[in-house]
């Protein structure tokens, strides 16, 4: 996301777009982080197996020396319940660089850094904790809702955020600082003269910046020599092997059509379509972008078919698989199929009513006021 950006960045982008690597999208306007966030949910919430939101002086750094997907794969396959892996902060310092030499990367320009735990905590409520305590995430945008902050997101009911070491998270920061298999190395200082051009241009999140030189010297912070991202990055690099698009999209629609014509929606048992709503939704979406056909048929129709067999027959939808597909509802209706209007009757009559009264059981309020809120305007639009 580009927000007012001011150098050469849409020519250095611009072989990343063209080989498909890189997705460019201008977004201007002031204290915009949350709202680029959000919409990175939203926009590509069914395109990608996890979405990493880290900033531009943050380098996500797997210890174990597995790919980034393999280590969140092994560690999310340990908690089903798992929606977001929190990685603590390692800050880097200056190096003790007064100029900045843009002639090399920052990871070979700083290879020193705090002590791993380092933390300095807030003495009252107009100070805010500082250090390493600090996480950002890797999250499964299906089990995501949206970002309060940088570092905290709110879940799909039943879905949590865990460290490492698998251990639940309930606020913005991970302690014990956990970083034996994977950090996310922060270079926030770099040097004295690269600092100061932060203080001097606009904040993503603050109206005013509140960057100053003081938080430069409490944040340079050299006392650590680490260069094992280096290490990592070098091996990594031997055995990477960038797929380009073409082969990417046609690994997509093959796994796409099977799955839409492995077995007939009509024919399967009703216990098979218990936990399919997401899978469901996924093949739409990616049906509806990619314009797979399937024979004369477009594999939008077969995907909106087993979508609604799905949320008719499954003898169990959880109100988290309840929320996700709330979430595309207003997309699926705008769509121009005869299953749209059957999927719309189906919500109103019978999904709604049916959580609105398990969230009265359950004395879920707030929920339940928001279902009868959505239930009236569906009425509303018929």
């Amino acid at each position: 996301y580009n927000n007012g950006s001011t150098d050469n960045y849409a020519e250095f982008l611009k072989p990343y777009v063209d080989a498909g690597i890189v997705t460019l999208i201008d977004w201007p306007g002031t204290t915009m982080q949350m709202p680029v966030y959000n919409d990175a949910l939203e926009r590509f919430r069914f395109f990608c197996r996890y979405m990493a939101f880290i900033d531009l002086d943050e380098f996500i750094f797997p210890k174990t020396g597995q790919s980034i997907v393999e280590l969140v794969d092994e560690i999310f396959s340990s908690d089903s319940t798992a929606a977001t892996l929190r990685i603590n902060w390692q800050y880097f310092g200056s190096n003790g660089h007064e100029t900045a030499d843009l002639s090399r990367g920052v990871l070979e320009r700083f290879t020193r850094r705090a002590p791993t735990d380092w933390v300095i905590w807030a003495q009252d409520e107009n100070d805010f904790t500082k250090g390493n305590v600090y996480t950002k995430s890797i999250v499964n945008p299906r089990r995501t809702d949206y970002f309060v902050n940088a570092h905290l997101a709110i879940y799909l009911k039943g879905f949590k955020p865990i460290n490492s070491n698998g251990e639940k998270i309930n606020r913005e920061g991970n302690y014990p600082v956990t970083a034996d298999k994977i950090v996310i190395n922060h270079y926030y200082t770099k040097s004295r003269e690269e600092y100061s051009w932060k203080i001097t241009r606009s904040d993503v999140c603050f109206q005013v910046n509140p960057k100053n030189m003081s938080r430069f010297i409490l944040h340079d912070r050299n006392e650590v020599f680490d260069d094992g991202i280096l290490t990592y990055r070098a091996s990594r690099a031997q055995s990477f092997q960038l797929t380009d698009e073409a082969h990417r999209f046609a690994r997509v629609e093959k796994v796409l059509i099977d799955t839409l014509t492995a077995q007939s929606p009509f024919d399967a048992p009703a216990e098979f379509f218990t936990g399919k709503i997401e899978t469901f939704l996924t093949c739409h979406k990616l049906a509806e972008v990619l314009d797979v056909r399937i024979g004369d048929r477009a594999a939008e129709e077969f995907a909106l078919v087993w979508l609604y067999q799905t949320l008719n027959l499954s003898p169990k939808i959880t109100y988290a698989e309840f929320q996700l597909f709330l979430k595309v509802l207003p997309e699926i209706l705008s769509r121009p199929s005869a299953l749209t209007k059957k999927i719309f009757q189906l919500t109103c009559d019978v999904l709604i009513p049916a959580f609105c009264k398990v969230m009265k059981e359950q004395s879920h309020w707030e929920a339940r006021n928001h279902l009868l809120e959505l239930q009236k305007f569906l009425r509303l639009i018929k």
